[in-house]
């Protein structure tokens, strides 16, 4: 029976994995997480909150041909609290027992559910961008605990916390969460310290990132003539390479450099490689940007993309921008087309790993070593806090004559990473359905 109208399936709630930002990453994990999950799971309905407004209906079709059964309602922060989908508003809400559903929505929503899972964006359960951004990724772990759901912690990094009250409130979620997935050696590490006496095996659990997952979709028919053909005629001796450039850092390089302590000068970084791969090697260089606002937002890749290009110089023969009106399963496929990768943006470079490309890092914080550990390829991280400009710049020159060497190795890593990828999945699923098989009553229909 349906889970819509009265049936017996089941129904989750999945925060942290909103469709609706213009970062691939994020979209990347909200695609994989409710495929994979829809592909294993009978019955299954996903409430997905996100930046909008009222309850929605969202129509999508996985790689494999099967719908998903999506409804979608805001989750936001701001001073907008007269609004349900306030976080706020909604924390304090969950805390009043029935009259809380009664007094809003999203907490109704979440009443209706077996469970609520909850994935950070993949790398957001964490203060190093800030105490409101931290905040509004606690929240929805605090209101699943309040209306005593069973919480469950998709892979993903924890921490850093330099704040003592912040990492205070993440043990006390990660303690009482029905499980809690790490999405690499690392973060299972980070985790293991932040439960603490509370760390249970059966519960805190090493996994690898639900992106790795992601199925790509072809997108040539996307792409103009030139850079169809630069795909078609790539050879060993003429390869292609991917650049994902960070407007993050790049667009507001004294603020990444107080923020994160860079040693390294990453614009100078970024056209230092582009111009050695043009004029050291018969490479042409892709640059595909990841988080796809628009240029002149502070974070928008493309907008960095733009500038790299009108800095190096390097005419459409050797260097061009990919198309960012892709989503994230064509910027995937993109990607795995390409010879060589290097990415500062996390989930780019997943995309990278998951589909065989050797790849390489630029990274800012300790999240990347470890999914990148994961498969085998720690030394392919480069860590601007830690090299200078110009030996950042001679080790990723170094890490693209490699690539053949990096590409083997990568090889022999992948099967255990999908073979953990499929245990994660199934142990995840199995949780679900105990959570309903738990629940007395048959669902009701969301309202």
């Amino acid at each position: 029976m349906s889970a819509v109208g009265g049936g017996a399936g089941i129904r989750l709630a999945l925060f942290g994995a909103a469709p609706d930002t213009p970062n691939m990453g994020v979209s990347a994990l909200f695609l994989s997480t409710v495929s994979a999950l829809s592909e294993r799971l009978d019955d299954v309905e996903f409430i997905v909150f996100d930046n909008g407004l009222g309850l929605r209906t969202d129509q999508r079709i996985t790689a494999g041909g099967r719908p998903l059964r999506i409804r979608r309602f805001g989750a936001r922060g701001g001073r907008r609290y007269h609004r349900p989908e306030n976080l706020l508003t909604m924390t304090l809400s969950a805390r009043m027992g029935g009259l809380g559903g009664m007094l809003n929505r999203a907490v109704r929503l979440i009443d209706q559910c077996d469970a609520v899972l909850d994935i950070s964006g993949g790398d957001s359960f964490s203060d190093i961008y800030g105490r409101e951004r931290f905040d509004n990724i606690w929240r929805p772990k605090a209101i699943a605990l309040a209306r005593r759901k069973p919480l469950i912690l998709l892979p993903q990094t924890y921490g850093p916390f330099e704040a003592a009250d912040v990492r205070t409130r993440a043990a006390r979620v990660v303690a009482q969460a029905d499980m809690a997935w790490a999405r690499d050696p690392d973060s299972f590490e980070a985790l293991m310290a932040l439960a603490g006496p509370a760390f249970d095996p059966a519960r805190h659990r090493q996994g690898v990132d639900m992106a790795f997952g992601l199925r790509p979709t072809p997108a040539a028919d996307r792409l103009d003539p030139g850079l169809r053909q630069w795909l078609a005629d790539k050879t060993a001796e003429r390869p292609l390479v991917g650049l994902n450039v960070s407007g993050l850092i790049y667009n507001d390089p004294q603020a990444a450099r107080r923020r994160y302590r860079f040693k390294a000068d990453y614009r100078r970084v970024v056209c230092a490689l582009v111009d050695g791969l043009i004029r050291r090697s018969s490479a042409r260089v892709l640059l595909i940007p990841h988080v796809m606002d628009k240029p002149g937002h502070y974070e928008s890749d493309l907008g960095a993309c733009i500038d790299v290009a009108a800095q190096c110089g390097h005419g459409p023969d050797r260097l061009r921008i990919a198309p960012a009106d892709l989503d994230q399963s064509q910027v995937k496929w993109l990607i795995s087309q390409v010879d060589w990768f290097c990415g500062t943006r996390m989930h780019s470079t997943i995309a990278a790993l998951s589909s065989g490309v050797p790849t390489a890092a630029i990274a800012y914080s300790g999240k990347t070593a470890g999914v990148f550990e994961s498969c085998g390829q720690r030394a392919q991280v480069r860590d601007p806090r830690v090299s200078s400009t110009d030996e950042l710049i001679a080790d990723l020159l170094h890490a693209y004559e490699q690539r053949a060497a990096v590409r083997e190795r990568l090889a022999r890593h992948l099967p255990a990473v999908r073979r953990l990828l499929d245990e994660q999945i199934d142990a995840i699923c199995a949780r679900v359905r105990a959570a309903a098989q738990q629940r007395v009553a048959p669902l009701r229909e969301v309202s």
